[in-house]
């Protein structure tokens, strides 16, 4: 089973940029795919992006209007979310997980949570 560590969280202002990284162990970390959700005080946990076990292929939340990009390095054990042109509707607690399969993105599927990195946007 892969555990999941979220880092890179932090206080920025609208329009800056950011970027979250989920450190993997486990040996089953390159055969899955690997999510990013955030969760906002009083809302529902929300997709935002995924990324294939390879790397070859990722979608998107599409609210987030191409602002967001996911990568990955197996070689590193890690997943990256760089977040740009950040709005104060970004504000949330950012969570990895990870899916045996791809292409899903409700948040049932997923498992192998981390704790979460605080992203807050001041306007």
């Amino acid at each position: 089973q892969v555990q999941l560590v979220e880092s890179g969280g932090g206080l920025v202002q609208a329009g800056d940029s950011l970027r979250l990284s989920c450190a993997a162990s486990g040996r089953t970390f390159s055969r899955n795919t690997i999510g990013w959700f955030r969760q906002a005080p009083g809302k529902e946990r929300e997709f935002v992006a995924a990324i294939s076990w390879s790397g070859g292929g990722a979608y998107y939340a599409d609210s987030l209007e191409g602002r967001f990009t996911i990568s990955r390095d197996n070689a590193k054990n890690t997943v990256y979310l760089q977040m740009n042109s950040l709005k104060s509707e970004d504000t949330a607690v950012y969570y990895c997980a990870a899916d045996p399969q791809y292409g899903r993105r409700w948040a049932g599927y997923f498992g192998s949570w981390g704790r979460g990195t605080q992203v807050t946007v001041s306007s």
